[in-house]
């Protein structure tokens, strides 16, 4: 009498395992190195988005006489006339977006089940991360406070009289 097979099953911690009699190596793939590296970002990105966004708040409701009612078009103007400032909210809107992105990436991994609606909704997701980090970029380094030939009325009371 013959004994029966047994299934093979790969030693616990070791990098390949089998799965239904097929093996899959997890060291060495491209993949497996991504996938890695976005882990370590999600972690790293969200202790100095922790940072980043308590500075935000507090630069921006605590430190203002009047809170939240100082913030108007002249408290961002001036805010953004500081080279500081800019950077610091570039790194804000870069780091956000990229970790959320990178979040509902790992979503769509998980849940879309096929592979053409995990290409379109990525797809979809990569095109608005993409258009919002350039949109906001460009607002952050092209927003001017005090335009030229603006009527003197309209102008935040830090601008130069024309």
């Amino acid at each position: 009498m013959s004994t029966p097979l047994k299934p093979q099953i790969a030693v616990p911690r070791s990098n390949d395992r089998v799965v239904n009699g097929v093996k899959y190596n997890r060291s060495g793939s491209g993949r497996s190195k991504f996938e890695m590296l976005a882990w370590l970002y999600m972690r790293l990105s969200g202790i100095l988005l922790l940072v980043l966004v308590f500075g935000h708040l507090i630069a921006n409701l605590i430190v203002p006489e009047g809170g939240v009612h100082a913030i108007d078009f002249g408290f961002v103007g001036g805010k953004w006339a500081n080279p500081f400032w800019q950077v610091w909210d570039l790194a804000l809107l870069w780091l956000a977006m990229l970790h959320g992105a990178n979040g509902m990436r790992t979503i769509i991994d998980d849940y879309a089940e096929r592979d053409g609606a995990r290409f379109w909704l990525k797809l979809a997701l990569f095109l608005a991360t993409a258009f919002v980090i350039l949109l906001g970029t460009l607002v952050i380094f092209t927003f001017e406070p005090c335009p030229t030939g603006a009527d003197a009325e309209l102008l935040a009371s830090f601008c130069p009289a024309p």
